[in-house]
């Protein structure tokens, strides 16, 4: 057992165990600490098992583990009994490898502001969202103008004021409810981006409160000028002559002018947790 004590101390760590010919590492804590450790195993021989230890813990449960990590941990034994983990696809940007998603815009312009207050994150990690959410909304994110452009082979959003970039769905969990925007965004699938033209208020909250609903958001006559989804993409880009804040698996990374992803297949192999009821 190893403990980190600051940041990319886990990739360090994974990298380690993968050279050494380690079976698994077992990442327990957030949503940041997980990301870490799958950028230090991506294609090695090395799986890599979850569990929850953080104040939302994304991915731990949308692969099925419990919110529990007294439960969890027999879910992945049971996991680690049944194999060696199956070949997983991860999305990378810019080089670094993403579990479930990466936020550029307003999306990552919140994050910003909560990690400003990082001590209260786990004891008050929703509350702390949405008062980042509405600190960001009315003073810290320009709404009146576009901040990027999202490209794909053969397709171009020009107004782009919030994107989503997923490798998985749920986007993220409010309390107990997933915020559901693609059902495509798989981990045995290419990404998805999401991509809002405006920040108008009624429909950014119409928009929220649909995928609230579950089955995703779907773009239809009544909101093309509003919202772009586009589905199973290798590669696209986002750019910009203006800096942009982007956040990758909830950890804020700064700001740039050029995004560039990939859909790696098979990047990593998986522990997956067995069922509940089987515990």
């Amino acid at each position: 057992m190893v403990e980190t004590n600051r940041r990319g101390h886990a990739t360090r760590f994974a990298q380690d165990a993968a050279r050494r010919g380690l079976d698994a590492v077992v990442a327990f804590g957030g949503d940041g600490t997980l990301n870490e450790v799958a950028t230090g195993l991506a294609g090695t021989d090395t799986a890599l098992a979850v569990m929850p230890g953080g104040s939302t813990n994304v991915f731990a449960r949308t692969i099925g583990l419990k919110n529990d990590p007294s439960v969890a941990v027999r879910q992945i034994v049971g996991g680690l009994a049944n194999g060696n983990g199956d070949p997983i696809g991860l999305g990378r940007v810019n080089g670094r490898y993403f579990c479930f998603h990466t936020g550029v815009g307003f999306d990552a312009a919140v994050v910003r502001e909560v990690e400003k207050r990082a001590s209260l994150k786990r004891y008050a990690g929703h509350p702390l969202f949405i008062a980042a959410s509405l600190q960001t909304w009315l003073s810290k994110y320009d709404r009146t103008k576009p901040h990027f452009r999202v490209q794909g082979e053969s397709w171009q959003v020009d107004n782009g004021f919030f994107t989503v970039v997923l490798n998985t769905n749920p986007y993220t969990y409010l309390g107990n409810r997933p915020l559901d925007l693609s059902s495509a965004a798989s981990l045995d699938r290419g990404l998805v981006a999401v991509t809002f033209k405006t920040l108008s208020a009624t429909a950014v909250i119409k928009t929220l409160l649909g995928a609230l609903k579950g089955g995703g958001i779907r773009v239809t006559e009544k909101n093309a000028d509003i919202l772009d989804v586009h589905t199973d993409l290798t590669q696209l880009r986002i750019s910009s002559a203006e800096h942009f804040p982007f956040q990758l698996d909830g950890d804020y990374l700064g700001e740039t002018t050029d995004l560039e992803f990939q859909h790696v297949p098979e990047a990593i192999r998986l522990i997956k947790p067995v069922a509940i009821a089987d515990v």
